[in-house]
């Protein structure tokens, strides 16, 4: 059976989740060197670091690059049931601590990445871990439901977070080399398969970790854009000012600076 995802809420908690993230960061941004998504409707199987409670927020906005599928995504047992209004979203539990737990989601995930145009969102290192941590030690759940797919790709996905020039700090994420999973998958064993997907992965961190810390939006895209400026009195005086000198008021940090970035 697929968890449940009443399409109506997903709809309005898509909406809430654009909102709340706006109001949260500066911007989420896309690595302009991320490989291409796969463009065959194939099942899709993405793998991501976890360093933060953000990234499931982040993940929604990012399934706006794939409208036409189905998403589904891992979730701590604990977790879903602290927010038990994701249980209706398409997240479903997965108990960590038994191996009955491990069979639910080996079970789970491979059902719904039978069909096309269906995807499974899993942070794979189970608990929160800081983007310079290596080994990324990705749970083997992962890699065993890869070698149970028949078909599809495995996209690794790299998120960090940092603060740039804005009150506000700034989601970036980096798409890394899809991985297929062709029948062949069948005869792999899980451990090869969660090597494979923690070497891409880790390879994907590596590099966004690097234009991370040039600080050039130039690098990236804008996926979603956010909160600008300090706000409350401080940005009211710095409006009042600007309308009485005649100018366009820009309530961004670096605006009018010789540093301001490319």
């Amino acid at each position: 059976m697929l968890p449940t995802r009443w399409n109506w809420f997903v709809n309005g908690f898509r909406r809430y989740v654009r909102k709340y993230v706006r109001k949260h960061f500066h911007a989420v941004r896309v690595s302009n060197t991320s490989h291409p998504l796969p463009a065959d409707d194939s099942p899709l199987l993405f793998v991501l670091n976890h360093p933060s409670w953000w990234d499931p927020m982040v993940g929604v906005i990012l399934t706006d690059l794939l409208p036409q599928y189905t998403h589904y995504a891992a979730i701590d047992a604990v977790m879903l049931k602290k927010y038990w209004a994701f249980s209706k979203l398409g997240f479903f539990g997965v108990d960590q601590t038994s191996l009955r737990g491990a069979a639910e989601f080996l079970r789970t995930g491979t059902e719904i990445l039978s069909a096309d145009r269906r995807a499974v969102w899993v942070t794979a290192q189970g608990n929160f871990a800081d983007v310079r941590t290596r080994p990324l030690n990705l749970r083997s759940g992962v890699g065993h439901l890869a070698a149970r797919v028949s078909r599809g790709w495995v996209v690794p996905i790299a998120i960090e977070y940092t603060f740039w020039t804005e009150s506000k700090p700034e989601a970036l994420v980096r798409l890394g080399s899809p991985l297929r999973v062709a029948g062949e998958g069948l005869g792999v064993r899980g451990k090869v398969w969660t090597h494979q997907i923690e070497a891409a992965l880790t390879a994907s961190l590596d590099a966004l970790n690097a234009e991370t810390a040039t600080r050039k939006p130039a690098m990236f895209t804008e996926l979603l854009g956010g909160t600008v400026g300090v706000g409350g009195v401080y940005d009211a005086f710095r409006r009042s000012v600007s309308f009485v000198s005649g100018q366009k008021f820009d309530p961004s940090h670096m605006a009018n600076t010789a540093e301001k970035p490319a």
